[in-house]
């Protein structure tokens, strides 16, 4: 993954992320986030996975549902945010996949190989937002 600080102002940065063939998406955010010690922040992206495994979460189980996903796709959208827990960030992702046929698949995203692109747009909030455990969905959710 390279990656590249393309504006900055009043503690607001936005860094431009491009993973390529092979890099593992979350995490390669996750080594980025640590380095730029970024606890607060909002991402988008578009490219392409060789393939992914996303979520659902079930609500009785309190778990994710794994979806797995073996073939080229199309990141027709990704959208997230960061925050921390515990003092370390946290992120929340989720996807939309197109694959060959025009069908999508979505939910949120546990893991995914990148090929051969995936663009990234991730912006820096000065202010950190923190998640705390919620008892009644067992999630860590983001306590204002």
């Amino acid at each position: 993954m390279k990656s590249r600080l393309i504006h900055e102002k009043e503690g607001e940065r936005t860094f431009a992320l491009v993973f390529q063939t092979d890099d593992e998406v979350m995490e390669g955010l996750a080594a980025f986030l640590k380095e730029q010690r970024i606890g607060c922040a909002r991402f988008t992206a578009i490219g392409a996975f060789l393939g992914a495994t996303l979520g659902y979460f079930d609500w009785e189980k309190k778990d994710y549902r794994k979806i797995p996903t073996v073939e080229q796709v199309e990141v027709l959208s990704l959208i997230g945010d960061v925050a921390l827990k515990d003092a370390e960030p946290t992120i929340h992702a989720h996807v939309v996949l197109g694959r060959w046929n025009g069908s999508t698949l979505g939910g949120h995203l546990l893991e995914a190989r990148v090929r051969p692109t995936l663009e990234l747009i991730l912006v820096e909030s000065p202010e950190h937002l923190r998640k705390k455990h919620d008892p009644e969905s067992g999630l860590a959710l983001i306590d204002l």
